[in-house]
């Protein structure tokens, strides 16, 4: 039978997931946003530039000019994205209103108490969620958030054990828990987890980067079928050649993940599909995000 029945059976029909809208600037973020809300998608991540918001960079960083780092090393600046991100928000409500629910990742690139700075402000616009404030030895700021601002938060994507998310939990110090299945140990730690969160109202939004593989989001699916405290799941587009190795990998319908109802996970591996597409030579490097005076920046 489908995994989701041997955890007790579907809560829902299907899994509600939130996309990744990009751009350089508001008009390819407006843009960006549109093609979600088109393919039905009620919830939207909202980002500016690549990870680590380089577009905020004004011309070559010092740290390029002096030859340090790498040349596809990205540079972030703590005040002009501070600025930057609120304006972002006021731009995609004025264009879009309450229709839909946006989310934004900081990504651990701010100093704890300018985060908190940055989700105040962010509060008027309503976010669904804002992700990842603080590192995760910088859990001890998650107090002070919650007594300075009633914005939701997601956090635990960088999460390996129940030291960094049990007192968050049961504190209520968090909205939303992100932990990554594979890296906390897979589906029965996760569903203990899932259970631990349900007393204290904390929903579920499973870590479901591009980088994790058809299984890995088709193991997302399941849990979030069966448990009651799912909140949204993140959603990634599979290649047609993913497709094609991954046989049986999720479909999306109207913003919802779709999964079959075959036994267990119901994917397969084509161990021949596979083979017709070797790993590159050089191996995918992920840029360093970096101050403009090259100190690497988390995560």
């Amino acid at each position: 039978m489908p995994v989701y029945q041997l955890l007790g059976g579907k809560t829902r029909f299907a899994v509600d997931c939130y996309g990744h809208a990009r751009g350089d600037d508001f008009q390819e973020l407006t843009d960006s946003v549109h093609s979600f809300r088109e393919q039905g998608f009620r919830h939207i991540r909202i980002q500016l530039g690549r990870y680590g918001a380089p577009h905020l960079a004004k011309g070559e960083p010092d740290f390029r000019k002096a030859g340090y780092g790498m040349a596809s090393d990205t540079v972030m600046e703590i005040r002009p994205y501070m600025k930057t991100i609120p304006e972002m928000f006021a731009h995609i409500r004025s264009e879009f209103g309450d229709e839909l629910e946006f989310l934004h990742d900081i990504h651990e690139l701010l100093p704890p108490i300018e985060a908190i700075n940055l989700v105040k402000e962010l509060e008027q616009y309503r976010p669904f969620f804002i992700e990842e404030p603080f590192a995760p030895e910088d859990n001890g700021y998650y107090k002070t958030l919650r007594q300075q601002t009633s914005c939701t938060i997601a956090m635990g994507e960088l999460f390996n054990n129940p030291h960094e998310w049990v007192d968050l939990i049961t504190n209520r110090l968090i909205d939303f828990i992100r932990i990554h299945i594979s890296q906390i140990g897979g589906i029965t730690p996760a569903m203990k987890v899932a259970r631990l969160a349900e007393w204290f109202n904390v929903r579920t939004a499973w870590h479901g980067p591009g980088n994790t593989s058809p299984v890995g989001h088709v193991g997302n699916a399941h849990i979030d079928l069966a448990i009651w405290n799912f909140g949204i799941q993140e959603r990634v587009s599979f290649l047609p050649e993913t497709r094609e190795v991954f046989p049986g990998s999720p479909d999306y319908e109207n913003g919802y993940m779709i999964v079959n109802d075959k036994r267990g996970f119901g994917i397969d591996l084509d161990e021949k599909a596979a083979a017709k597409y070797p790993l590159p030579d050089e191996p995918w490097y992920r840029p360093i995000v970096r101050r403009p005076d090259g100190t690497p920046v988390r995560p």
